[in-house]
């Protein structure tokens, strides 16, 4: 029972700092050019965490593991990050953000084929429902330019986001987890500085109170602790069902703009409500009544 609690802890932790993640990055961008702002929150969250990690220090292992460490650097940060800042350019925001969240039902497929977790009919239907009610609160990001390259943009987000974490999942028992965070973080950060350097303007960064404050806050509590707490989970559970309940982190972002961005809440936020809390039951909850040759074969 006190591990139970400790995951729905650490569920509601990393929905509630990756769902107010949006509206504070999109506050941050009024100050600062988009990919040398994925570089920075990476690069001080990154480091944070390598103090932390500095005790246990013999485990990082960085000769054997650097592999490890860039690989999974470019897949979680750098092509999920810079991709997303890109993309974001190209696509309306709420379209954007309803195909990045094709990453849970990518997650369950890769899960199951790399990973060997199950997958019955009512799971892959879960996710399914999941995407679709996620697609549903980001309709009405559907109005504007729709441009080819910022649909591709938004499937690479997902499809990183998800390779990422199987990655990390499949190789987790061979590195310690602290430092895999910390490295993956550090290493993705330093790649998005270095890239954005050569595309933006550091002068064009506004230094002021509210920028800074709003970098640090991610830094701290989105990239270093919601990463080590998202990569926690998946290390103790399966990936598909903890990557499920990432549908809800767009309906805390957009909770948190309708009360601090002035935006409002629609019949679709409601519908895509409900469809996300099917979803997550059918992932989680075992029917009875639901027989073994349920499962999906790999043949």
């Amino acid at each position: 029972m006190r591990q139970q609690n400790k995951t729905i802890f650490l569920l509601m932790f990393l929905i509630l700092v990756w769902g107010i993640n949006w509206p504070l990055s999109k506050f941050a961008l009024q100050y600062t050019p988009p990919v040398l702002f994925a570089g920075l929150r990476a690069l001080i969250g990154g480091l944070l965490l390598v103090i932390v990690a500095l005790p246990r220090y013999k485990k990082l292992q960085f000769r054997r593991n650097w592999p490890v460490y860039l690989l999974s650097a470019l897949l979680s940060i750098v092509l999920y990050y810079g991709v997303q800042t890109i993309g974001l350019q190209y696509t309306p925001a709420g379209l954007f953000s309803a195909i990045v969240f094709l990453q849970p039902v990518l997650l369950g497929l890769f899960s199951w084929l790399w990973l060997g977790e199950s997958m019955t009919r009512h799971k892959m239907l879960g996710l399914m429902i999941g995407f679709v009610g996620v697609a549903t609160m980001s309709a009405g990001g559907l109005t504007g330019n729709i441009s080819p390259v910022g649909i591709v943009l938004a499937i690479i987000t997902a499809v990183t986001w998800a390779l990422g974490t199987v990655y990390v999942k499949k190789i987790g028992h061979k590195v310690d987890s602290l430092w895999l965070t910390a490295m993956q973080i550090t290493i993705g950060g330093i790649i998005l500085l270095v890239v954005g350097t050569g595309m933006e303007d550091w002068s064009a960064i506004v230094w002021n109170t509210s920028f800074i404050a709003d970098t640090v806050f991610i830094a701290i509590f989105v990239i270093a602790l919601g990463w080590f707490v998202y990569f926690k989970l998946i290390h103790e559970g399966e990936a598909s069902k903890v990557g499920s309940y990432t549908f809800l982190i767009p309906l805390v972002s957009i909770f948190t703009s309708v009360l601090f961005l002035n935006e409002h809440v629609s019949l679709n936020l409601l519908i895509g409500l409900l469809l996300i809390l099917a979803s997550i039951l059918l992932v989680n909850v075992r029917f009875r009544g639901v027989k073994k040759d349920t499962e999906l074969s790999k043949q």
